[in-house]
């Protein structure tokens, strides 16, 4: 109800995490059955456009005069880049795009799924959004990846690596003219966190750095290592990244 705080794995939660859930069984099924086809296209722009339509304009409204924040209301956490790059995948199909919502997506956006931050409840446009956000790019990176199977691959990695390595270069030379401190690039957050173990700065951005690849390595693996006893067959490569699958 209106006015109501939103509390982790309450109703509200449950509720959603059941919806993304089966929201991803049913498109990864129905993208492994249309996979190839002129179906599968229209589900996964279909899937954009309805994305697109619960995002774009809650973005906007939290982003008129009265309620813009410089340190807090700009798109530029790796998390609002992550629903951008997950709607291009969609629309595209490209395996840049694809490869930025599957490490994103599976290691960043689904943080606060398990793990919210968030007071607003349902149907306050701030839980809408959040929800909208975080929940529609997981469930883009596995409907690309196991539905549509555009897999990733060390090309994908180095992709991702790089991306998140240009953000952070740019992010923190804003968040040093701005005075803001977008992705704790420049600061440690006020509340206790897991970089507290990581050390001061900058040996916590360090740290988190080499943790955050290889994680993603480890993701990568999977689908890269030989099947036993079967030899690899040429022309079965993934394409090039920039080009459908």
């Amino acid at each position: 109800m209106p006015g109501d705080t939103f509390t982790p794995y309450g109703p509200s939660h449950v509720a959603v995490l059941v919806v993304l859930a089966a929201l991803a069984w049913w498109l990864v099924r129905r993208g492994r059955a249309a996979r190839g086809t002129r179906a599968a296209d229209r589900l996964a722009t279909g899937f954009a456009v309805v994305f697109l339509a619960l995002t774009l304009p809650l973005q906007v409204y939290f982003n008129l005069p009265g309620r813009f924040d410089v340190g807090l209301s700009l798109p530029i956490q790796l998390c609002d880049l992550a629903w951008l790059a997950a709607i291009h995948a969609l629309l595209t199909r490209r395996r840049w795009s694809a490869a930025l919502t599957y490490y994103w997506g599976l290691t960043l956006s689904i943080q606060p799924i398990l793990t919210p931050d968030l007071d607003a409840e349902f149907p306050d446009p701030a839980f809408v959004l959040y929800w909208s956000m975080h929940g529609g790019t997981v469930v883009a990176a596995l409907f690309l990846t196991w539905g549509l199977g555009i897999r990733p691959g060390w090309d994908s990695y180095r992709v991702a690596v790089a991306a998140t390595a240009a953000w952070a270069v740019t992010v923190y030379a804003f968040n040093v003219a701005a005075g803001t401190n977008y992705g704790f690039l420049n600061a440690k957050p006020d509340s206790a966190s897991l970089l507290d173990l990581f050390g001061p700065w900058p040996w916590y951005v360090v740290v988190e750095t080499v943790l955050v690849a290889a994680v993603w390595a480890l993701l990568t693996w999977p689908w890269t290592r030989p099947t036993p006893g079967r030899r690899a067959v040429r022309g079965t490569h993934p394409a090039p990244l920039g080009w459908p699958q």
